[in-house]
């Protein structure tokens, strides 16, 4: 299967970066020069790439692990989104989570691209639900160990 993209970028196509990756590096776009992000501070990055995700897909943005531990970066909407019927140019939402400036070039591994197949379902309304041995247990209910 393929991923149409139209890249306005002079980085190369997303890619795999070893055999068995599930996702493929996004890398930014900033042709104005590098950007800054302070503590706490969040910036929505351009990656140049418009895309043509096949129906039944969905294109899933998550942060890079090396980029979170190393620099405190991850992004902030994850996993972000890409619709199926989504023509615009794919940016990702950055936050600096460190008490350090991260400064982000032109070309930089920000996030990583999953392909992911996707159903839509017909939400039913109904007057109850079947009973499971979890129940209503939530956050925590297993314990902590």
């Amino acid at each position: 299967m393929q991923l149409k993209i139209v890249n306005h970028s002079n980085n190369a196509l997303p890619a795999y970066e070893t055999e068995n990756s599930a996702g493929m590096d996004l890398r930014a776009y900033l042709p104005e020069g590098p950007v800054t992000l302070e503590p706490m501070q969040r910036a929505l990055v351009p990656t140049g790439l418009y895309m043509e995700i096949p129906v039944g897909y969905e294109g899933q943005v998550r942060p890079r692990s090396g980029l979170a531990i190393k620099s405190g970066v991850t992004v902030l909407n994850s996993p972000g989104t890409i619709d199926a019927d989504y023509r615009g140019q794919v940016c990702v939402i950055l936050i600096n989570l460190s008490d350090q400036p991260f400064v982000i070039h032109s070309g930089d591994r920000i996030a990583q691209l999953i392909i992911a197949r996707c159903e839509q379902m017909e939400p039913v309304q109904v007057e109850t639900l079947s009973v499971t041995e979890r129940g209503e247990g939530g956050f925590g209910h297993t314990g902590k160990r």
